[in-house]
């Protein structure tokens, strides 16, 4: 779902495969000073502290999440390390289970198929979010809260398009005589895409035109396609001319946030988990569609961006 670092392109995930596990340990080191005729009193380290250590993915959206995190903690007085930038899914798997961060935002459909390679996804959000939530648990790590938004899979069109044919939904294509749709490529394979549009909504009479070095609202724009497949939180979507056709099969699946965090950190710093929660409380689609704009078309740095989102709601 790809918007690169700053500059406007479609927000993209990428599907990778499993990262290989690695433990986090924390070592205590126990001195013994002898002498005379007796053993002077042990002397113990104290356990080295988890570092908090936020990473990012490599698109805007994550850069985003990860200010918003960061800077609500330290807000509170912690000390808050930050990566951003580092890769796709398997690279910052990785990174967290080696210790490298100790906390990243992640996508809750994301982590069941690249993390822990699952082939299918439960049917609602709150069953993917419980299973992922299970999940990272087994291996030492604690899933914050998952926001109201999700980055997902959509189809847009013009409004003046919904209006003419009445498109409230997917399947209301149905209705568009000689239907045209873009997207990625990878779009029309996939059951989370072209395919489940056909097989769940019916939706037969379409013709696919991959994208090309082309931004699927350009295309909206210049009417050289009638529907396209966007995702639901690209800053485009600020604008009022297209509209979000509505899912109620969930053909796409769920793509809520929910920030991992290492379970040392949480267990050493009581604070951390409400303080994460309360910040995905706040991020709707709404709220981030904006504040993705304001970074990819206004060009304004996450940095500021997410710094003015919690100063406008009170933690900062």
């Amino acid at each position: 779902m790809p918007v690169t670092a700053r500059v406007e392109t479609p927000l993209t995930r990428r599907h990778n495969r499993r990262a290989t596990r690695a433990a986090i340990a924390t070592a205590i080191g126990v001195g013994l000073v002898l002498g005379g005729a007796a053993a002077a009193p042990a002397a113990q380290e104290r356990p080295h502290a988890t570092p908090i250590v936020i990473g990012t993915k490599n698109v805007t959206e994550q850069y985003v999440l990860g200010q918003l995190y960061r800077q609500a903690l330290e807000a509170t007085g912690l000390t808050v390390g930050y990566k951003e930038n580092i890769a796709g899914t398997e690279v910052i798997v990785s990174s967290l289970l080696s210790g490298k961060i100790t906390a990243y935002p992640e996508y809750t459909g994301i982590m069941l198929t690249d993390t822990f390679g699952r082939k299918s996804t439960p049917k609602t959000a709150k069953a993917t979010y419980e299973l992922a939530r299970s999940l990272w648990g087994k291996r030492g790590y604690v899933l914050g809260n998952q926001t109201p938004f999700q980055h997902v899979d959509a189809v847009a069109v013009l409004r003046t398009t919904a209006t003419r044919y009445g498109l409230r939904t997917i399947a209301d294509l149905k209705k568009v005589p000689d239907l045209t749709l873009a997207a990625l490529p990878e779009f029309e394979p996939r059951q989370t895409g072209l395919v489940g549009i056909k097989r769940v909504y019916g939706v037969a009479n379409v013709k696919f035109k991959p994208l090309a070095g082309i931004s699927p609202y350009t295309l909206l724009d210049k009417k050289r396609v009638l529907a396209a497949g966007i995702f639901s939180t690209d800053p485009q979507l600020s604008a009022t001319r297209y509209v979000v056709l509505r899912d109620p099969k969930n053909v796409f699946g769920f793509q809520h946030v929910a920030p991992i965090v290492s379970k040392n950190v949480i267990v050493e710093n009581p604070t951390v988990l409400p303080t994460l929660n309360r910040v995905s409380a706040l991020l709707t689609n709404k709220a981030m569609i904006a504040m993705n704009k304001a970074v990819v078309l206004d060009r304004k740095t996450p940095a500021k961006v997410a710094g003015a989102f919690l100063q406008a709601n009170g933690l900062k």
